[in-house]
């Protein structure tokens, strides 16, 4: 599907939140895992929640759903011996679900998308994964790979947390339902702290215990534990509201999106503080975030390690803002989806924006006035990349076209049917 994004001078309206995929996904994975029936209210609706469904019910689980909630018998520390999965272009749910593989006999993650997830490095799990005793067969740390376990050993484990927090958090999950306790060392840096801190929350929820340091660099799981049926409530995603934050913050706009928890362990809840610094004018009380956007928006510098998920569409506000900004500490965002720094610059590039980047650095020399548009860019098959050139789009000369547009659905289906109802000009043609 195309994109066909076109120049929109105001927003105005409101919408909820859709639910955060992030806490989903933790939630299912938490549920199947546990011995009895847990509720999930308001779960997110996404390619990569259904990855997770459709792969805990093939390891499982009975799964059912209605409009406003789901509930899972889960399987325990004993999933059923199936011997591939298909878990989509979802690395998260890969990755979480390849530490529970380690339970069966033989499993294989087979490669459905080559150019994107088939890309992505895991070496940094298998290792870990091996030094527990699992053999695990792979190409260069790439899809597709072979698990073969059944007796997973706790013990010391070391993991680096250079490339990714899902590697740490798949470890996390899986080792409290070893016969022996662990230990879990994080070697080197680790990135995307405050996603670990939502994995922390969902495991303590379910009722088992994981001593950890303030750093989040050392773990003390005892062993023998049981993760506890429960009733959830999912809360409002910071990183899909991003790109609809940032596109009312760079329009004459008065748009309002519920459901946003201002006491939220979501990283991406800064893109508040990240557009109050750029001067957008917005409140945010009992969940709601209102934009008042004026088009005038000034530079700053931002950690983006604390907000990985909202980086591209804060950039988005970027280009429009007054003077340089810098997104810093960004490094991680080259493996995800696709490489979300090289890819995502080019594009921008091709629609008019003056930016540069860095290893781990997005830097941009704003243009108030706009940028020209008027041209066909890539996706790169990445929702993120998707939502924050729709934003460029908006507030170009000439508008944009993005390729490949579908592949929004990956988090949030319905972005530009919220986009739509709020009065952006856009048209979605099948190609």
């Amino acid at each position: 599907m195309k994109a066909i994004v076109k120049p929109t001078n105001k927003l105005e309206g409101t919408i909820n939140a859709l639910s955060s995929k992030n806490y989903t996904t933790r939630y299912m994975l938490i549920a199947a895992l546990a011995e009895g029936t847990s509720t999930i209210y308001y779960p997110a609706h996404s390619e990569d929640s259904d990855a997770m469904r459709r792969c805990i019910r093939d390891l499982g689980a009975v799964v059912e759903e209605d409009e406003e909630k789901m509930t899972i018998q889960g399987f325990g520390r004993n999933p059923k011996h199936v011997s591939e999965l298909n878990v989509g272009n979802a690395g998260a749910v890969l990755r979480f679900l390849m530490s529970i593989a380690a339970f069966c006999p033989e499993l294989t993650f087979i490669n459905k998308y080559p150019d994107s997830l088939g890309k992505r490095p895991h070496d940094d799990l298998i290792d870990a994964l091996q030094q527990m005793g699992i053999e695990i067969e792979h190409r260069e740390g790439k899809l597709p790979i072979t698990i073969r376990g059944g007796k997973p050993r706790g013990g010391k484990i070391k993991v680096s947390g250079n490339v990714s927090s899902q590697f740490l958090s798949s470890l996390l999950f899986m080792t409290p339902l070893l016969d022996e306790d662990s230990e879990i060392e994080v070697l080197h840096d680790l990135k995307s702290k405050v996603i670990v801190g939502q994995t922390l929350e969902v495991i303590a929820q379910a009722g088992v215990k994981i001593e950890a340091t303030d750093d989040l660099m050392h773990y003390k799981i005892p062993g023998r534990q049981k993760y506890l049926p429960q009733k959830y409530v999912v809360q409002g995603d910071y990183p899909g509201s991003a790109a609809i934050l940032a596109a009312a913050a760079v329009t004459n706009s008065d748009v309002k999106v519920l459901r946003l928890e201002e006491k939220s362990r979501q990283g991406e809840k800064a893109v508040v503080d990240v557009l109050r610094a750029m001067g957008v004018n917005l409140t945010h009380e009992n969940g709601v975030v209102h934009v008042l956007g004026n088009q005038r928006l000034t530079a700053g510098e931002f950690d983006g390690d604390h907000f990985t998920d909202a980086v591209l569409a804060m950039v988005a506000a970027a280009v429009f803002a007054e003077g340089t900004s810098r997104f810093y500490n960004v490094e991680n965002l080259r493996y995800k989806e696709c490489d979300r720094i090289t890819d995502y610059v080019n594009e921008l590039r091709k629609a008019g924006a003056d930016v540069e980047e860095r290893q781990s650095e997005i830097i941009i020399h704003g243009r108030p006035q706009g940028v020209p548009g008027g041209v066909e860019i890539n996706a790169h098959f990445d929702h993120r990349v998707i939502m924050a050139l729709t934003v460029v789009g908006l507030r170009s000369e000439q508008g944009l076209v993005i390729n490949d547009a579908h592949h929004v659905a990956k988090s949030y289906p319905n972005y530009f049917d919220h986009l739509l109802s709020l009065g952006a000009q856009i048209e979605l043609v099948k190609e």
